[in-house]
């Protein structure tokens, strides 16, 4: 099958959309498939072969975050000629409803689509100002996937519509280390990881507990790795903790997997907007013990076999105690590493990528029933235009002519 995939946000900066799209392209080129991704990016961002830049995004605020977005008739110009190249059998659109790539995709589409919506939103008065606008193109949309139940009841609420939810996958295997990284027992070390100068991401309150740690964990190591302005952040700690706070800025994927294997706990301490938790996923299946703000999505990727611990979000207090607890005992911490790995086999790609064709494979079947369906209907009317003409044409015509043109039995029928 020739597949496109629609990417909104730039593939400059690496998010959880963007991740997404990269692995399912590669298990759907695994499968056999013929796939490209369109997404915006700079010129000198090095992408996957499979990737075809838009162009660059422009920063926007959006749901407490910073998309990176890419809209307007030059863009739209070359999404056609993508469009144009590739004559795709199916689009799988992500974020249909943003302003960017993918709506400019749902616009010009003439070929079946897949849309899968992210976000996960309580309210959203643009959303629901532009749904007017966007339904014509919604209407096009043949399945709709919701990574979360929180995603789709963002998307029933703002536009409409049933979804099946598949969540987000991940390779499972690219994070585990065997032997090669093995934390310390002793150590307490724990990780960050996201940008963190988007408050809702939490290190606020990450860095507000630390204190409170540290009076019972002395040799706490603290490693924050992502996007983020290192100095402004660094002014805020005070001097009890300034020491133990390390910034690696970004690191690469390898970098990422053995910081995430090399962790004693874990830390997501994310304030809302998060409507799944691929990054959970990743630490569990490199055997990080987690530690997560108590939102809907965070627990739902946990499940409730104790693969993670929580805390209400928010608390910075009641975070500290979590720390305190999973740092002072290697015993739970080898307990969480070993229910993480199981719980993130639910989400390895070999599972998710296979639910994703599943869909796919609905579609196209939906697709030849509709044209079974249609041929079926153009034959019925034929056959039913064969025999009726000449009546239709006996209603309209003058008798004596009408006595030249159809058989006698006709005639009578007629003349009844």
């Amino acid at each position: 099958m020739r597949i496109g995939l629609v990417c909104p946000y730039s593939f400059d900066v690496p998010g959880g959309v963007q991740l997404h799209i990269r692995d399912l392209a590669d298990y759907l080129i695994d499968r056999g498939h013929e796939v490209s991704v369109l997404a915006p990016a700079e010129e000198d961002t090095e992408l996957p072969s499979y990737v075809v830049s838009a162009g660059r995004a422009v920063p926007v605020r959006y749901n407490g975050s910073v998309a990176r977005l890419a809209f307007g008739p030059i863009v739209a110009n070359r999404v056609q000629a993508w469009l144009d190249k590739h004559d795709f059998d199916l689009l799988h659109l992500h974020e249909p409803a943003a302003p960017s790539l993918s709506l400019l995709a749902l616009w010009a589409a003439e070929v079946p689509v897949v849309a899968t919506f992210h976000s996960s939103q309580t309210r959203s008065v643009a959303l629901r100002a532009a749904q007017p606008m966007l339904q014509p193109g919604l209407d096009k949309i043949s399945a709709r996937i919701a990574v979360s139940e929180s995603a789709h009841r963002t998307m029933a609420a703002h536009v409409g519509g049933s979804t099946v939810v598949v969540p987000n996958g991940v390779y499972v295997q690219r994070f585990c280390t065997g032997t090669d990284v093995v934390p310390d027992p002793g150590a307490a070390r724990v990780v960050f990881l996201g940008r963190f100068d988007e408050p809702r991401k939490g290190l606020p309150v990450l860095l507000a507990a630390l204190p409170l740690v540290r009076a019972q964990v002395p040799d706490l190591e603290v490693l924050v790795a992502g996007p983020g302005d290192i100095s402004e952040v660094q002014e805020t700690l005070s001097g009890q903790v300034a020491d133990c706070v390390r910034f690696l800025g970004l690191v690469s994927e390898e970098e990422k997997v053995e910081l995430l294997a090399g962790a004693n706990a874990y830390i997501a301490p994310n304030t809302g907007g998060e409507s799944f938790g691929i990054i959970l996923v990743e630490a569990m299946s490199a055997g990080a013990p987690v530690i997560a703000s108590e939102l809907e999505a965070f627990t739902a990727v946990l499940g409730d076999q104790g693969a993670g611990r929580v805390f209400p979000v928010g608390d910075h207090r009641a975070l500290a105690a979590e720390m305190v607890r999973v740092l002072e005992d290697p015993v739970e911490q080898e307990r969480l590493r070993a229910a993480a790995r199981v719980r993130a086999l639910a989400f390895d790609w070999s599972r998710v990528g296979a639910r994703i064709e599943a869909v796919y494979d609905s579609v196209a079947v939906e697709r030849e029933r509709a044209a079974g369906d249609s041929v079926g209907k153009h034959r019925e009317a034929a056959e039913t235009r064969a025999w009726t003409a000449p009546i239709a044409a006996a209603v309209s015509t003058p008798r004596a002519v009408v006595n030249r043109r159809v058989s006698r039995p006709l005639r009578r029928w007629l003349d009844r």
